[in-house]
């Protein structure tokens, strides 16, 4: 007979309890280091348009743009484990992509981060969903 797609597929030893160690609490790390990461290799897109063209891209508004998202970045790099943190996370990725008016290599830089943040959001998913079915190790440890 067909198993119910209802019927949640748990692990050989059962749902297990709590994680002896939360994993999300990992998360916040590997968070707020990508955040960082991302915070100086904005920042070095300051010399970028300071040296290109001969300096043309160097205006006011651009190198505020930049600084600001630089500065926003390393903000956010404090604050992972706050609710709501992720989607400010990923919100910070849309006026890198939408840089191209500054110069290509912004937009660049967003969307190359912006892979980085998907296979984040895909281990964060992958991790959440091994935690409901007891997969993970230390959920199972002392029984």
């Amino acid at each position: 007979m067909a198993r119910k797609k209802t019927q949640l597929e748990m692990g050989p030893l059962g749902p297990g309890k709590q994680p002896v160690k939360d994993p999300m609490a990992g998360l916040g790390g590997v968070l707020s280091g990508t955040l960082i990461m991302e915070a100086i290799t904005v920042l070095l897109i300051l010399t970028v348009i300071l040296k290109v063209d001969d300096g043309v891209h160097w205006t006011t508004f651009n190198w505020v743009y930049i600084t600001v998202i630089g500065v926003a970045h390393v903000v956010m790099a404090a604050f992972q484990r706050k609710p709501g943190a992720l989607w400010i996370d990923l919100a910070l990725q849309i006026p890198l992509i939408l840089g191209f008016f500054i110069h290509w290599s912004v937009t660049a830089v967003g969307i190359i981060f912006g892979i980085v943040w998907y296979f984040i959001i895909r281990l964060r998913s992958e991790m959440i969903q091994r935690m409901r079915h007891g997969y993970l190790v230390t959920q199972h440890l002392g029984t």
